[in-house]
């Protein structure tokens, strides 16, 4: 008894921690988002131009991370939204919507009039009624320059049947946040946790809200029992009985003045209906191959209600410094035996008749079998794998990955799982194929398939954002297919210290690529759109069309902020939106 009070207590004083920070950073935050709605504004006059829904043939997005990816619920594709990229010196954020044909291996970009604001690290869900919806809550803006944050609590579906956005205004939404998750449990979408962050401060959270599809209304649940610490970045998915499995996440501290402390959570929780309207939460211990503490990994709902969870990322903190391991291995838990799995890729079973001949058999066959054993068990120690990829800058990318045992096995059927545990040690062939080690991509499961698309990973300071996409059959778990390769001449990085001349010229090359093609694809619409605006006139430097229209952006600023906003705050504001179009629009040196 005395255990539990004391984790009910900890449990409680983190809500109220968590209730304090949050009401501390709220008036320091609106001050910031008050700077960055002006600049929401600006993108959304932009999008509010479009009349008509504009499909175009592309190729694959760019670069990005902490995006969503979601499987069309009637149609053999899937649906990509949002997204960021940052570029060592300027933060791109994305409100792109793409479709994947699966069977036809092409990207189509889709424009539609009104969609919701530029976001990251927001929240995707497919609902199958009305010829499939897309349903969209909350998410993240940064600012150009990466310092200041606007989190969104605002609700959207995308009516697929029609391609049509709609932004469902609902009172009782939960607070703006990013990092948070959302699930379609029956008739609701459920979200939980994620986390606020200002200049200064931050806070994440525990609590749970529910939207009703039938009523289109919000409320806040409070469920019994002792749940989760607060979090953002689990895992959560829908169980077949209709409860609600959390996993992992991650959050952080102030350990003192400037210093965080980050922890990494790897515990579980179930949230169920106790009756018609009450939700408790209670602790699950899992069995099995239980993955090893990260944070920023990929998550979806496979066949036979399995979750999968893949690669991520861990962070060795030392004093002030900080280092990851990046992952590419796959965890798959299995909700009705409320067990852990490693997903090993398995041998073909040609190969596996192969062994078991050599097992069985005496005299000869029965050295070969020693043999064959000893040479098995030397291979499953860990292997370490040394690829090197060199960017179009030169730099040369060195990737470490260690390929664990594999022994652990990764069991679709009873019958397989006792096969698994018979061949136990006969492992998995060596891929020649698989994604590399990253954190945040985006991940979904369509006809038993599993989509993996971006992510990041790390070398020393340098951040690497891909635009690959890989597939793996769940079912057979035999091999990864390679959709779209990563292309290393993306992989740009510009360094702090490079002047802001080379900055200027470089800006924009990756993240906003797509729009730039394609408004060298369509000049008579992209004109029509922008006629209010200044043009920026062929090679023009940032300097001179800034110069050349500053009084300009100074109005609009002003007219999006209102008569009261503070002079300071208008110039910083105009600033924001004159280098965001001119980065947009400008022409390239012929």
């Amino acid at each position: 008894m005395g255990k539990k009070c004391k984790k009910e207590k900890k449990v409680k004083g983190a809500e109220k921690t968590a209730a304090k920070m949050e009401k501390k950073i709220s008036k320091r935050s609106k001050r910031e988002e008050d700077d960055l709605e002006a600049l929401i504004a600006e993108f959304q006059s932009l999008d509010a131009k479009k009349t008509q829904v504009v499909e175009t043939t592309s190729s694959p997005p760019s670069p990005r991370l902490n995006a969503s990816l979601s499987a069309h619920p009637d149609k053999d594709e899937l649906i990509l939204f949002g997204g960021e990229y940052f570029n060592g010196q300027k933060t791109f954020l994305y409100n792109e919507l793409y479709f994947y044909n699966i069977k036809k291996n092409s990207w189509l970009k889709v424009d539609i009039p009104n969609p919701p604001p530029r976001r990251c690290a927001h929240q995707a869900v497919v609902v199958p009624q009305a010829g499939g919806q897309l349903w969209v809550f909350g998410g993240e803006f940064a600012s150009p320059d990466g310092e200041q944050f606007y989190h969104y609590k605002d609700l959207w579906v995308l009516h697929l049947a029609t391609l049509t956005w709609e932004q469902i205004k609902a009172t009782g939404a939960p607070t703006g946040r990013s990092g948070h998750r959302m699930v379609l449990c029956k008739r609701q979408l459920v979200v939980f946790g994620g986390f606020h962050e200002s200049t200064r401060d931050y806070v994440y959270y525990n609590d749970v809200h529910a939207f009703n599809m039938d009523t289109f209304s919000w409320s806040r649940l409070t469920p019994s029992g002792t749940g989760p610490l607060p979090r953002s970045g689990c895992q959560m998915a829908s169980t077949p009985d209709g409860a609600i499995i959390v996993y992992g996440g991650y959050s952080k501290v102030k350990a003192k003045k400037d210093v965080d402390k980050g922890t990494i959570h790897a515990d579980m929780f179930l949230l169920k209906k106790d009756g018609q309207e009450k939700w408790v939460w209670s602790r699950v211990s899992p069995s099995g191959v239980k993955p090893t503490p990260r944070s920023g990994f990929s998550l979806a709902v496979g066949p036979s209600s399995r979750i999968v969870l893949f690669g991520g990322v861990c962070d060795e903190e030392e004093d002030e410094s900080l280092e990851g391991d990046f992952f590419n291995d796959m965890y798959l838990y299995d909700m009705t035996k409320n067990r852990w799995f490693a997903g090993q890729l398995r041998c073909p079973k040609s190969e596996k008749k192969k062994r078991r001949r050599g097992k069985k058999g005496d005299g000869e066959g029965a050295e070969l079998g020693q043999d064959q054993k000893g040479e098995e068990e030397e291979g499953q120690a860990p292997v370490e794998v040394v690829k090197e990829i060199v960017a179009d800058d030169g730099t040369v990318m060195t990737i470490k990955q260690v390929i664990p045992n594999p022994g652990a096995g990764t069991p679709s059927s009873d019958s397989e799982e006792e096969e698994g545990e018979e061949d136990e040690g006969e492992g998995a062939a060596a891929a020649s194929v698989e994604p590399c080690p990253r954190s945040n991509a985006m991940a979904t499961v369509k006809n038993g398939l599993l989509y993996l698309y971006g992510g990041m990973f790390e070398v020393g300071d340098r951040q690497f954002t891909l635009n690959d996409l890989y597939a793996i059959d769940l079912h057979k778990m035999d091999e990864w297919k390679v959709l779209v390769e990563m292309d290393p001449k993306t992989q740009e990085w510009l360094e702090e210290t490079e002047s802001e001349e080379e900055g200027e010229e470089a800006e924009g090359a990756i993240g906003g690529n797509d729009e730039e093609e394609d408004e060298e694809s369509s000049d008579e619409e992209s004109e029509e759109e922008d006629e209010d605006h200044p043009p920026v006139k062929a090679g023009e430097s940032y300097p001179d069309y800034e110069s050349r229209t500053e009084q300009y952006w100074l109005k609009l600023a002003r007219v999006n902020m209102g008569p009261d906003a503070k002079e300071k705050k208008v110039v910083k504001v105009s600033h924001a939106m004159v280098k965001v179009y001119y980065d947009e629009h400008k022409s390239e040196p012929q």
